[in-house]
Order: structure tokens, then sequence, then C-alpha cells
């Protein structure tokens, strides 16, 4: 939720949600994997957790599974996870290390290398007449890394410009020594419902009060459904208040995400006043994450489609050096509020999806704070072309 710009005259008129059967086709699934999933920057993992050479990480972009790793000499690359032989796929853990510098099928023992994705050798007594080892290497896929985060695109012909895969300003994360924290904790959770179910629940807040109620008395402004300041006619009435409920960020005396609002004396030293006092900045980078940023930790968030109706979130909660090894630093402050927060958005959302089968249910309609939800809606209409 974004606190800092508005569109609330946007919605003056009333706007048709998207067809509700876009959340549960799966036919419909097919075309966002192929027009949205597949031509999109996709976050798989940080550069630390590819520290070592030869690690790797898989991940599943809707049927299509690929393996990121860090070559001998340090680069990151990826590839379709799967042998060119008969496609049997190279890596199926989730996550390891190259045993050697060579990417060994576990089926047929066909191997490649690593750095490249060359093939180097198959298993066979003795390779055909006019099979060329060149032509059978790895498919490759585009990575780019920012700020110590791997980002992956199935579209080969992409260039990497962090001003187009984020839709919120990742300028603002400037001051977040993002690319040298420690990731403290991961969570991961199977939600039965659709990826864009997800992203409208984060992009309002007229579910907070009664979803949220903690939440909602960490950030008062919550509190009113809204998420901006503006986001109410009568909003100049109250212009200058120091009442966090109408001059928005955290209750007063807190300073992050956690469960007493306190950032345990480790406000990050990076930061400026202003930042540490806005309580929570946002950057988003669709269709599939998010990052959280706080006065003492930041979060990433991200979401996978596995089907039409069932979405993967992961999240990890990163600190920087020294708050990771102080002994005054209870992560549990700021891994169980916000899990406590989005598990009560996974529940909403499952709730939400269940109900998008009513058979005369053709569409839903937005309301005039539901302007970040229309400006998600139209970016997926604009990918498909609709």
């Amino acid at each position: 939720m974004n606190e800092h710009s508005t569109d609330y005259n946007a919605l003056k008129q009333s706007e048709p949600s998207l067809p509700a059967r876009w959340y549960f086709d799966e036919a419909h699934h097919q075309r966002e994997l192929k027009e949205i999933w597949h031509k999109s920057w996709v976050y798989v993992c940080r550069s630390h957790d590819l520290a070592e050479p030869l690690s790797f990480r898989t991940v599943e972009i809707g049927d299509q599974n690929i393996v990121v790793l860090r070559g001998e000499t340090g680069e990151v690359v990826a590839f379709h996870n799967a042998c060119r032989h008969r496609g049997s796929i190279l890596c199926p853990e989730r996550q390891g290390r190259l045993k050697s510098k060579l990417i060994v099928c576990p089926y047929h023992q066909w191997a490649y290398a690593a750095s490249d994705g060359r093939l180097v050798k198959t298993s066979s007594f003795a390779e055909p007449d006019g099979f060329e080892r060149d032509d059978y290497g790895l498919f490759p896929v585009t990575v780019a890394v920012w700020r110590g985060l791997i980002f992956v695109n199935l579209d080969a012909h992409a260039d990497w410009d962090a001003d187009l895969p984020f839709q919120r300003e990742p300028a603002h994360l400037n001051n977040f020594p993002i690319e040298h924290m420690v990731t403290v904790h991961t969570w991961r959770k199977v939600m039965a419902c659709n990826w864009k179910t997800f992203w409208e629940n984060f992009n309002e807040c007229l579910h907070c009060p009664n979803i949220h109620p903690e939440l909602s008395d960490l950030v008062p402004m919550y509190g009113r459904r809204i998420v901006n300041v503006k986001d109410v006619p009568d909003w100049a009435d109250h212009a200058g208040s120091e009442d966090p409920k109408y001059r928005g960020g955290l209750r007063k005396d807190s300073q992050t995400w956690s469960m007493d609002g306190s950032a345990q004396g480790h406000v990050i030293a990076s930061l400026t006043a202003d930042e540490v006092a806005r309580g929570q900045t946002y950057g988003v980078a669709m269709p599939g994450m998010f990052v959280g940023a706080y006065a003492d930790h930041m979060r990433i968030v991200r979401m996978l489609p596995l089907s039409a109706e069932q979405t993967e979130l992961v999240a990890e909660w990163l600190v920087p050096h020294e708050t990771a090894e102080a002994d005054n630093y209870d992560i549990s402050q700021i891994v169980d509020f916000a899990i406590m927060v989005m598990d009560q958005d996974l529940a909403a959302c499952e709730l939400n999806q269940r109900g998008l089968h009513a058979a005369p249910l053709q569409q839903g309609v937005l309301m005039p704070e539901e302007y970040h939800v229309k400006h998600f809606q139209d970016w997926v209409r604009a990918r498909l072309q609709e």
C-alpha cells in the first residue's frame, strides 16, 4: 500500500472489476501465463542465496521450471531446467550445490557446463551421424541482478531496466542497504486463490479494520479503510494534524512492523529521519513480488502461480549484519507480526476466491478507495491487450 500518491478522483464513476472467470478459468490462466508471467521479470532469490560457486535455486513459473546458478567464476546464469536429450528435469531439488562444474541429468547422465550450458558429454557408446553437441546446449533464460536480487525473464529479448518491472518507485528504497543485509527467516505458504486475488487485496484497505485489527492499531489510518490521507472527501479539514489517523504513518511511539511496534534499538543507520518517521516504504514489481521496508528490517514477498486457483507465497525477512548478531534483538517480534497479517490476508483472499464461482456473478465493481486495484487491473488488461 502506498501512502505517498493518490488517484482517488479516478474512480468517481462506477468501474467494473475484471471478469470473475479470469480468476478460475484454466484456459484464461494459461493465457495470463503466456502474456504476463512469461514476459515479465520474476524475482527468484537473493544473490546471497547463491554465495558459493555452483550453488543453485530452481523456480517454477507456471509450467516452466528454471534453474538459476552461480558459475565457477562467479557469474549468475539461468537455464530451462530440462535436458536436451528427452526433456528430464536436471535439478529436481529446490536448492543445492552441484558436485562438479557440470550439470548432470539424473536420468541418462548427459552433462552440461554449468558456466554456459554447453553439452559436454552424452552417455551413449557412440553419437549418431549428424549429431553436433553444440546444437544441444541448455536453453538459456535471461537473468538480471538488481541490488542483490536475482530476477529472470522468459522473454529471450528482455532488457533489464529497474523502472520497468517496478510499478512503485524503487528509488524510495535507495537508503535501505538491501544488498548487504542478512536473511534471518523465510516463510512459505500455498494459498487457495488466484494470484490476482492476492494483489487486489494488497492494493486496498477497505478490508483492514475487520481483517487486520492489529495492523489497523499500528497504522491508524488503515483503521479508516484508506491508504492515503487524501482518500476521503474531507481530508483538507485535517491537514496539518499530528494524529497518525489523519497524517498517516505508524501510531505514536512505534517505529516498525513488529508485535510491539518497537525497533528494539536497531534502526537502520543509513536511513534519514524522514524515512524512519514514515514507518513503512514499499517497492512493487508485478506480477511476482513486493518489498516492504521498515526502520529496522526489510521483507521481500514473492508470489508464483501454481494453478488458476493456487498461488505460492514466500516471504523473507532481512536485517543488517549487526542486528542479526545482536543479543538484544528478538527476530520473532518482526516475523510473528508479519505472518499474523499475511495469514489474515490469505484467509480473506481464499474467502474471496470461493465466492467468485457464483454462477450469476459476471464481474464485481470498484469503489473510489480502490484506485490502486484499478491500476492493477488496468495493468493486467494492458498486458492481455484487452
